[in-house]
């Protein structure tokens, strides 16, 4: 019998995170940094105007509408390259954009129970006068290391969502310095991750509800911003250790990229590698009881 209900084909719905995206970097970009002479006149857009991206990326203007329309749900190696060009994209922002341009590549069980890799934790164990935690999918804890939270001052048990932490608990605002600019680096990294594994109901779950409880994490989400969690400074302030200062770096291996080994490192001789082993020491004290 025939079912009169009307059927969806995934490779037939618009690809509006690919729209979006584009459009974000397209009215961010000036004539001047995209290297073209401007048009005198009044410009209607803050960047540049859809014809001048089809120009730079050798396409025609209605084939470039489409890709912002999300008419077009999957892109060639080739056409992503040409678009990054044209829109002056960093590396993370490529790569964020040729998982966008093959949204249906990526698929798994997201409900499975997340294992630290033992690499990881072999690394951790050899670094435990840095703080350093074990990052998975989501954000979720998956280990940490006694520093860690004497230099933040919590305690995270296995599961726990780091990112949920960090953007809605006001103790993590009182404790980093520069919790804005950290803090919008994690919304960047969500939507990176998200566009590796769009079909992560759990973590568009959590996007969600991060972004209705907190009006910044909204309207970093807005932004269209992709980070890769590499290379961040956070600044502490600590209540015995005084103000400190880390360089974060995220380390990852093959047979594990969803997992992150965060480590916060310092420069050598600094006033913060000089604290660090008394609080190594007190952190130590702290876990035998």
């Amino acid at each position: 019998m025939h079912d009169p209900r009307p059927t969806t084909d995934r490779r037939s719905r618009p690809n509006v995170a690919l729209g979006a995206f584009l459009r974000s970097r397209r009215d961010r970009l000036t004539p001047a940094q995209a290297g073209l002479h401007p048009v005198p006149g009044l410009r209607r857009v803050p960047g540049l105007r859809k014809e001048e991206v089809a120009g730079l990326a050798g396409i025609s203007p209605d084939h470039y509408s489409r890709l912002e329309q999300g008419r077009q749900r999957t892109l060639s190696d080739d056409l992503c390259e040409a678009l990054a060009l044209a829109l002056n994209l960093t590396d993370v922002e490529r790569k964020h954009l040729r998982s966008l341009a093959d949204p249906g590549s990526r698929r798994g069980s997201w409900d499975r129970p997340q294992q630290p890799e033992p690499g990881l934790l072999r690394v951790m164990t050899a670094l435990d006068h840095l703080p350093a935690l074990l990052l998975g999918r989501r954000s979720d804890v998956l280990a940490t290391n006694a520093l860690l939270a004497e230099t933040l001052g919590v305690t995270f048990e296995a599961g726990t969502s780091f990112v949920r932490w960090l953007l809605l608990d006001e103790a993590a605002r009182a404790r980093i310095v520069n919790w804005t600019d950290y803090a919008r680096a994690a919304v960047g990294a969500l939507r990176y991750e998200l566009g590796r594994y769009p079909h992560d109901r759990a973590l568009a779950a959590l996007i969600k509800d991060l972004r209705a409880r907190d009006p910044d994490v909204d309207r970093w989400w807005h932004d269209q911003g992709v980070t890769d969690r590499t290379s961040v400074t956070k600044r502490i302030a600590h209540p015995t250790g005084g103000p400190l200062e880390f360089g974060v770096e995220a380390v990852t291996l093959p047979q594990s990229s969803d997992q992150q080994l965060v480590i916060y490192t310092v420069e050598p001789d600094s006033p913060t590698a000089r604290v660090l082993p008394l609080m190594h020491s007190s952190a130590l004290q702290a876990a035998r009881g």
